[in-house]
């Protein structure tokens, strides 16, 4: 399993709008430039988010991104899900009737425990707690936004 570059810059979307939109719109250049997401990129990625109900997408002069669920419900698994679909390792988890193996293959087990153990962390960790620093990264930096 691989974490895509849409699914990073999906992450880097939902915690700007978490730490600068505090529930209001905020334009996607704005969101582009201070995260460092190619701005044609970010609709893709925001139409996925918006679809899985995480932002919205407002329309117009005045238009942006926005929040529709709070940072503390939004887990690091939901939004990696939003874009990349449910996180597997291998096919045999997903589809157990693709391996004539997966009833007695001695891996079979591992790959599910380790599956489990990547959902589990990701799950655990809210877009609040990254606001905070509370995992292995530091507050937010470099936002145009800070301060206001």
């Amino acid at each position: 399993m691989r974490i895509t570059r849409a699914t990073e810059y999906a992450v880097r979307c939902i915690l700007f709008l978490a730490v600068n939109g505090k529930g209001e719109v905020v334009g996607r250049k704005e969101i582009a430039k201070d995260m460092e997401i190619p701005g044609q990129f970010l609709g893709k990625i925001a139409q996925q988010l918006a679809k899985a109900g995480l932002i919205e997408i407002v329309q117009g002069a005045k238009g942006g991104y926005r929040l529709l669920v709070s940072p503390e419900k939004i887990s690091l698994l939901n939004a990696v899900e939003a874009i990349s679909g449910e996180i597997f390792l291998n096919d045999c988890i997903m589809r157990p009737a693709s391996c004539r193996r997966s009833a007695t293959c001695s891996v079979h087990c591992l790959w599910e425990r380790a599956r489990t153990q990547l959902r589990n962390t990701l799950g655990e960790v809210n877009f609040a707690k990254l606001m905070e620093g509370e995992s292995c990264f530091g507050p937010l930096e470099g936002s145009s936004r800070q301060g206001r």
